[in-house]
């Protein structure tokens, strides 16, 4: 492992000013992908800026009516929050998909977001990889790529994103808050990862050297009845093959609003638009539910190994989509 220079940041401020100071240098929350990653020599930082200690830790009432959550908030503390579980359940359940106990007690909620892909290539230094070493090849196309991207990808890089965490938060239009030496901002995480196209090693919009500081979630009535599903090849940790995180508002037999994204499809978690617009007015039903689904994987581009995957989230969705409503129905 690289030598490397260790500060922990007392504000946030200080905290950017660290990392500004070094280009090689990476902010430190619960290390549960970085340190990984550091260990394989996919990561080298000069400095690690310790952010764990900053007043980033709290849940609590955003002014619109919605939720603030700061970005060191730990994925056990989120899951296990009563309003979190109350008002937006997919994300409750979504959180607790992911990893083990273990690593719930330290991952944070800006670690999460900026987690890299899992793709074996990515991991191992010694294969080419277009997101590690821009340009030098995608050896997943033409290689091993049973649980790689049939949305969103390109022959530059067909990797998916793991985090389950972000599937949900971008069905309920969540947005990233963020800080730089020139002040602070914020992204809606339906835009925050970049599309692949010709650049897989850019993956979020964040300006250089930015911190995650939060998570706001919207008010959003529809999400009190959403639920998030995930597939994985074996029931104990481990990251998903295909997930959805739904919610949906059923009046009298039809569809009010749909809130429905993808996981485990894209280098990014996949916002539903056009399947939100089949459902949105439509009866709620099996078939309305699957001709949703048939819209959006429409635009998939399966790989020869791994065109279960369309088949796979046509089911997954008419499931979730046909248990909210009977639900509702109840």
């Amino acid at each position: 492992m690289r030598e490397f220079d260790y500060r922990r940041a007392d504000d946030v401020p200080g905290a950017v000013a660290l990392l500004g100071a070094d280009p090689d240098a990476r902010y430190l929350g619960g290390g549960t992908n970085l340190v990984d990653l550091m260990k394989t020599g996919v990561e080298r930082p000069a400095r690690l800026v310790d952010v764990r200690g900053l007043p980033l830790d709290r849940i609590e009432p955003a002014d619109d009516g919605g939720l603030r959550i700061g970005a060191t908030v730990t994925n056990s503390d989120l899951a296990a929050h009563p309003e979190v579980r109350r008002r937006y359940p997919a994300l409750a359940q979504a959180v607790l998909a992911g990893a083990s106990g273990q690593l719930r007690n330290m991952a944070t909620v800006g670690g999460n977001l900026l987690q890299r892909t899992r793709c074996g290539y990515f991991a191992d230094v010694t294969q080419p990889c277009n997101k590690r070493a821009p340009g030098s090849g995608c050896p997943a196309v033409a290689g091993e790529h049973r649980n790689h991207a049939v949305l969103g990808a390109s022959d530059h890089c067909v990797a998916v994103h793991p985090s389950d965490m972000g599937v949900a938060l971008t069905a309920f239009d969540a947005v990233v808050s963020y800080e730089t030496a020139d002040g602070p901002g914020r992204l809606p995480l339906d835009g925050f990862y970049l599309p692949v196209g010709d650049t897989p090693h850019l993956e979020t919009a964040l300006p250089p050297g930015a911190l995650v500081t939060g998570v706001t979630l919207p008010p959003a009535p529809a999400a009190a009845r959403s639920r998030y599903r995930k597939v994985r090849e074996r029931a104990s940790y481990a990251f998903a093959i295909g997930s959805v995180a739904a919610a949906l508002d059923v009046r009298d037999g039809v569809v009010r609003e749909a809130r429905l994204a993808f996981g485990a499809v894209a280098s990014r978690p996949w916002r539903a638009r056009a399947a939100e617009r089949v459902l949105t007015g439509a009866p709620a039903t099996a078939e309305y539910f699957a001709a949703a689904a048939d819209a959006e994987l429409a635009a998939a581009r399966p790989l020869p190994d791994n065109g279960y995957k369309v088949t796979l989230m046509r089911n997954l969705v008419v499931a979730v989509l046909s248990g909210l409503a009977e639900e509702a129905a109840r």
